[in-house]
């Protein structure tokens, strides 16, 4: 016997139709309504030029340039030398002597001590540097940038891309081109978008719907299935949505938490930074949603392949008992996930002499503990909801409990099809003829 197959469990063909026309005519308005607002807010194209030039672009004449690491000792720091002359002191630090990428000779670099620390340069090492060697009469014309992870970085990614496909096969190259392609979207739509001064809100409802519709239909394939996690996805995306419009209003968060807010409120007076902010947490909750939805639908078709003549009551009980299990661990998930990122705020705060709940109602704080509450929020109210969708849908398409009749015909027909043929009588043959006459060695 070979393994269970959607089709046994699905066996009405009419009742298959009836339910996925139910579905589509859910989510058809929902993908209409998203095909339009990306038409009406797609960007103009207004914002020609970058309004912030080359961060390192300070001075004429200031050139990034790139290097090769061959050595690094402890010297005399070039920006104290001579010192000890009049009257101050010469420190020892970390130089690394560089071989410049478009040629010429080596020389030393002083790098910051921040740096050393946490990972020393050694021989080999690609870096960013500016040369200053044409603007200043400085003892220090070359200052340190940022390491080139160009390589390890492809190699990773490779290496993931692998994997997936290895492990995911078909699917999961659909997930990556999915994936490539949302991305896309995000960064051709979603910032010209918010850059331009539309609702963030919106701007944001409208990019998670289109990249769900897309990633969902292109990953998983055109199934029941599949549209029952996208009608639980966007369930949770319109309750994120909601909680996180009151509880951004209701907490007072500004946006304005960081320098890099702040540039943007300068560059671009236009940009709600609240509004990114709420933006900001419907895409982060987008692929949390996603992973939830699509695991408690196939979680209950599979439930319905095992026990196909389970009540709708057993079903959603099961599939629940399954979606709990998924709750917790998915929520912690998210809260792990924000504090790894947030750990150097976290480290930060633990030094300061403050009482706990003072540091945590900071705005900064604050944006991460709002993330972590409405995204789970949405999370868990997404579980209950997909999975009755699924065992409605299951139960509407046939769970293996087809009429008598449809299965008194299947099984006629599975019965004339593996029916021997009645053996037809040889004819006489004629004599002389050998028995094996006309026959294929084969035969």
């Amino acid at each position: 016997m070979g393994g269970h197959h959607h089709g046994d469990v699905l066996v009405d063909p009419a009742r298959r139709r009836r339910a996925n026309l139910i579905l589509w005519f859910l989510l058809a308005p929902v993908g209409v309504l998203a095909f339009v607002a990306t038409l009406v807010l797609w960007p103009s194209g207004g914002i020609t030029q970058a309004p912030l030039g080359d961060v390192f672009d300070t001075a004429n004449g200031v050139e990034l340039s790139t290097g090769t690491v061959t050595r690094t000792v402890s010297e005399t720091c070039p920006s104290t030398q001579g010192l000890d002359e009049v009257g101050g002191k010469e420190l020892l630090c970390d130089i690394s002597y560089v071989s410049p990428e478009a040629g010429g000779a080596s020389f030393a670099l002083e790098v910051p001590p921040e740096t050393t620390q946490s990972r020393p340069l050694v021989a080999g090492d690609k870096i960013k540097y500016l040369d200053l060697s044409h603007t200043t009469d400085s003892s220090a014309p070359y200052v340190f940038v940022d390491f080139v992870r160009s390589t390890p970085l492809a190699l990773l990614g490779i290496i993931y891309a692998v994997v997936v496909c290895l492990v995911a096969r078909w699917r999961g190259l659909r997930a990556l081109a999915g994936l490539v392609g949302g991305l896309a979207f995000i960064v051709g739509f979603m910032i010209p978008a918010l850059l331009e001064g539309e609702s963030p809100m919106l701007v944001g409802l409208t990019t998670s719907t289109v990249v769900m519709f897309a990633a969902l239909y292109f990953a998983h394939g055109f199934s029941a299935r599949t549209s029952t996690a996208l009608l639980g996805t966007l369930f949770g995306l319109g309750v994120t949505a909601a909680i996180a419009v009151w509880a951004t209003d209701a907490a007072a968060l500004t946006g304005a938490t960081d320098d890099a807010a702040l540039t943007l409120s300068t560059v671009v007076p236009q940009l709600s930074l609240s509004g990114l902010l709420l933006c900001g947490l419907l895409i982060a909750g987008m692929g949390v949603l996603n992973d939830v939805t699509i695991t408690q639908s196939s979680a209950v078709w599979e439930l319905a392949e095992i026990a196909p003549h389970s009540t709708a009551r057993q079903l959603f009980a099961s599939g629940m008992r399954i979606g709990r299990d998924h709750i917790a661990s998915t929520v912690y998930t998210i809260a792990f996930a924000y504090a790894g990122a947030a750990l150097p705020i976290l480290v930060l705060v633990s030094l300061y002499d403050r009482p706990l709940v003072d540091t945590l109602t900071t705005g900064q704080m604050a944006e991460e503990v709002i993330r972590i509450l409405v995204g789970s929020i949405g999370l868990v109210l997404a579980i209950p909801v997909t999975t009755a969708i699924a065992v409605a849908v299951v139960k509407a398409v046939g769970s293996g409990a087809a009429p008598a009749e449809t299965i008194s015909r299947q099984a006629g027909r599975r019965a004339l099809v593996q029916q021997p043929s009645t053996p037809v009588p040889d004819a006489p043959r004629p004599a002389g003829v050998p028995v094996d006459a006309g026959r294929h060695p084969d035969d």
